[in-house]
């Protein structure tokens, strides 16, 4: 059992006990602990201790958590186990920490000397810590240098800078043109309904066009375009006269994709309604486009065709400007290219789409937007415009 402050003259004087005494600090006096010790008897006056004894304890516990402290550090070889080492000794739980703690039970007059003895230990830790702290930043440094570093004579890193699509370059080209002759452009829906897409525009229900295996439906009433003409119709329901449009977009066909062919392509096409219109005007516009597109040098030709939604019709074929019309490759010895279709609308597309075709006329024109690129790069083979080879697309 443990007798608190008990004099140990008193135990002596009593005769009664017969055990080992140890003395230890508690509160600002000393305590006598009483640990039974199998009926052996000791004089008191041996297991007395005094506070010198005690500070020498302390100064060895303190020794130790020195010496274990350097060892640790020591033994770190990077910043995190660094400061495991830091938070085991001086953190809230630490060990030294504790040692600060039962400064609260240290005589008044003993208390700079303990004091200085924990210091003196946190000190040499803090130094210790500090010390390889630096020693492993460096280390981290030199092995971040050595992955880094950087051979000043290598060539400099290209910065690679996106451009347009040849596609994007022709249609601001055919843009440009229309827009300089007091063109509108507009756009459309891509999935439309098969009211505009067909029946406004003159196509009947048994044209071939209408067939699932050239169209792609959603259901009976809903279709993705196959041309940009139903933004045509959809204009002149507005009643908006007199228009000047022209309509490019992607238009989508039940196609094999081959060096001509694609399922998903892009159309421009083209609508002039107003009083007093004529094929000559169709003409002279057409002209003039495909001189400013193609060179000054162009010339034209009109060769009769059928298309549902305009009467007269046909197709227009400008002079090779490779060969100047003398007859090569690239115009397979004709001198002339097909480029476009167009022709005067027809009356019942502009009855159908509210508009008196005794008052007002019109024409339209439509020009596959990759023809127009693959024509004026000289590209053979329209699947490059889709394929996104950057060895290709960068020579544009």
């Amino acid at each position: 059992m443990r007798v608190k402050h008990l004099r140990a003259c008193d135990l002596q004087e009593s005769g009664w006990y017969r055990g080992t005494l140890s003395f230890v600090p508690f509160g600002t006096k000393l305590f006598c602990g009483v640990m039974a010790d199998k009926g052996r008897s000791h004089p008191l006056s041996d297991c007395r201790r005094t506070w010198k004894e005690s500070l020498l304890i302390m100064k060895e516990k303190l020794k130790e958590i020195r010496e274990e402290a350097l060892s640790q550090i020591l033994a770190s070889d990077t910043l995190d186990k660094l400061n495991e080492v830091r938070v085991a000794f001086l953190g809230k739980k630490g060990k030294l920490t504790a040692v600060l703690k039962g400064m609260k039970d240290v005589p008044a007059e003993e208390r700079p000397m303990v004091g200085q003895m924990v210091n003196d230990t946190r000190t040499a830790i803090e130094e210790a810590l500090e010390e390889t702290k630096k020693k492993l930043e460096a280390a981290a440094r030199e092995e971040q240098l050595r992955k880094e570093v950087i051979d000043v004579t290598l060539p400099a890193k290209k910065n690679l800078v996106g451009h347009r699509h040849p596609n994007t370059i022709a249609l601001e080209e055919v843009e440009r043109i229309f827009i300089g002759m007091g063109y509108e452009v507009v756009e459309g829906p891509e999935v439309e309904y098969d009211l505009y897409n067909f029946e406004k525009l003159n196509i009947p229900a048994n044209h071939p066009a209408k067939d699932e295996q050239d169209t792609f439906y959603i259901n009976k009433e809903i279709v993705l375009r196959t041309q940009t003409s139903p933004v045509q119709a959809r204009i002149m329901e507005q009643g908006k006269l007199p228009i000047r449009v022209i309509a490019p977009g992607r238009v989508f066909r039940s196609d094999e994709v081959d060096a001509t062919h694609s399922p998903s392509f892009h159309q421009i096409e083209g609508l002039v309604v107003d009083k007093n219109i004529t094929f000559a005007d169709l003409k002279g516009t057409l002209e003039q486009f495909a001189k400013e597109l193609f060179g000054p040098e162009t010339k034209t030709k009109f060769r009769p065709h059928h298309f549902p939604f305009t009467e007269p019709s046909a197709e227009v074929d400008v002079t090779c400007f490779k060969c100047g019309g003398k007859g090569c490759r690239f115009c397979k010895g004709s001198g002339w290219i097909e480029i476009l279709g167009c022709g005067m609308v027809h009356p019942h597309v502009l009855e159908m789409c509210g508009i008196d075709p005794e008052e007002y006329t019109g024409f339209a024109f439509g020009v596959g937007l990759e023809r127009i690129a693959l024509l004026k790069y000289e590209i053979d083979d329209m699947r490059l415009l889709y394929e996104n080879d950057i060895r290709f697309l960068r020579q544009f």
